[in-house]
């Protein structure tokens, strides 16, 4: 049996339910609250942040940590739906952009609008700060522009297959959609890819998350939006 430790809102714990639900991965998960961890997550993984995947196996137990461990790790396990494309130079392209967005999206978009919209609210750390929401907004600007444009050369991120590149994107922009954050009547290339993504049974599970306080957008779990 496989344990996943996950927080719903977390770009990297989202990933990781996508890639175990594209392949066939049977799991179940328990939410970990990432500003009050508990000595007894800490025994399970020392680096005390979700997403932390355990897998019971015989005389033991196997324990991932990280999205991109967890991601690459459920690719190895089993050959059913791939989400590495074939070819060498596709699959440098998929894992490019995984660094991408959980490096340079991660840092210069989450970090100013998910702190100050999702983790002052959820810790009590005051009102969001305006110059701040605003840098991370000009520089989703940017991060939307670039992704529009490979989409009008592709059909998926990383080309024309689905790829742990559109996981990791998908994770990262649903987290901002669930706050309302973008603007998708501006960007009909990236909406359309939203669509699709969407529509896949390992990403609908997401769409029914909801924290306490925080109600997303009437168009965040259509999908037909």
């Amino acid at each position: 049996m496989r344990t996943l430790y996950h927080w719903p809102l977390d770009p990297q714990s989202r990933q990781a339910r996508i890639a175990l639900e594209e392949k066939k991965l049977r799991f179940k998960i328990v939410a970990i609250d990432p500003w009050n961890v508990t000595e007894e997550f800490l025994a399970i993984a020392a680096e005390g942040m979700p997403p932390i995947l355990v897998e019971v196996i015989p005389g033991g137990k196997v324990t991932v940590a990280g999205a991109r461990a967890i991601c690459e790790f459920a690719e190895d396990h089993t050959a059913k739906q791939s989400i590495l494309p074939g070819t060498p130079a596709n699959r440098a392209e998929a894992r490019r952009l995984c660094a991408w967005f959980d490096g340079k999206f991660q840092d210069e978009v989450n970090a100013y609008i998910l702190h100050e919209r999702l983790e002052k609210t959820l810790t009590g750390g005051g009102s969001p700060h305006p110059p701040t929401l605003r840098e991370g907004r000009d520089q989703l600007q940017f991060h939307l522009e670039y992704i529009s444009w490979l989409l009008q050369k592709r059909d998926w991120l990383a080309g024309n297959a689905f790829s742990l590149a559109d996981i990791a994107a998908g994770a990262h922009l649903s987290c901002l959609d669930y706050l309302g954050e973008i603007p998708w009547k501006n960007w009909p290339h990236i909406k359309e890819w939203y669509q699709k993504l969407k529509s896949r049974p390992s990403f609908r599970p997401l769409l029914k998350d909801h924290l306490p306080g925080l109600i997303p957008p009437r168009h965040y779990a259509d999908l037909d939006f």
